[in-house]
């Protein structure tokens, strides 16, 4: 056995991250001793004393936060884990789930249906940018489509309603107020301190009830997260109710999977053989 210790690599193959640091092991310069995330120890300190949601926080930022911000994205980890099966992404991940797809597919599926502007992380990313540019002023809110029509072309559709409210909504639905009241009492900060005060006024100024993406939206914004990162820990932190539901499905099986009729053209659909 070799004592000789493993050749350094190349600066050409080193990855450059301010997140990670691993220090190898002396016989396997591919296997990890130690593994630091922002200096922390994860497997020597953080494992069995640190919570998910501190890694998590960690991953995301330089430094863990003081005060109660931890117990707020924890709370709303909660609230956003599973968006029930009538949600789009999670009914995405029953149908690969009922039709045998791999894990990973119904996961990818609830991603790609989650994605977008109405109800998914892209309407985060909005309401989050809405907060940046206009804060808690209701009158620019309500002028926010028309002043964003000069922003950069998108991959995404054009926004068609001022993002965090409900375009199809008639009132603001239990849930929202819940949320909106608990993490204003968990002090998430002014802006949804603000927002839960002015629930019913928004609502009646935008013409929409707000939603969960709005209070999403202002709560990360408040916790000091950017539009990028509110995007993308809403595309996570919903994944937990995707997998489950795909998960039973795929034990329950198609013939007990809700099909819904097609509406189709008639003048485009061929008549029932007699």
């Amino acid at each position: 056995m070799s004592t000789h210790a493993a050749p350094a690599p190349s600066p050409k193959d080193l990855i450059h991250t301010g997140i990670w640091q691993e220090t190898p092991e002396a016989d396997n310069p591919y296997a990890a001793r130690t593994a630091r995330c922002r200096g922390y120890d994860v497997h020597g300190e953080m494992v069995g004393r640190a919570r998910w949601v501190d890694m998590l926080w960690l991953l995301m930022r330089p430094e863990l936060p003081d005060g109660a911000a931890l117990d707020v994205l924890e709370a709303l980890a909660v609230a956003l884990a599973n968006p029930g099966p009538r949600d789009p992404s999670v009914h995405a991940a029953m149908c690969a789930g009922v039709g045998g797809s791999p894990a990973a597919s119904a996961l990818i599926a609830a991603l790609a249906v989650g994605a977008g502007r109405n109800g998914g992380a892209r309407e985060v990313h909005d309401a989050m940018t809405m907060w940046r540019r206009c804060g808690p002023d209701l009158a620019a809110w309500q002028g926010y489509l028309a002043a964003s029509a000069d922003d950069p072309v998108e991959i995404f559709p054009e926004r068609a309603h001022v993002p965090g409210f409900d375009p199809h909504g008639a009132g603001t639905p239990l849930p929202v107020r819940q949320l909106a009241a608990t993490l204003a009492g968990l002090g998430a900060g002014p802006g949804t301190s603000w927002l839960h005060a002015n629930l019913d006024q928004a609502a009646e100024s935008i013409g929409l009830p707000l939603s969960i993406s709005g209070v999403t939206a202002c709560v990360l914004h408040d916790l000091g997260f950017s539009p990028d990162q509110g995007e993308m820990l809403t595309l996570l932190l919903r994944l937990p109710g995707a997998a489950a539901h795909a998960l039973e499905q795929q034990a329950v099986g198609f013939k007990h999977f809700p099909f819904y009729r097609l509406e189709l053209d008639p003048a485009a659909t061929p008549g029932e053989p007699a």
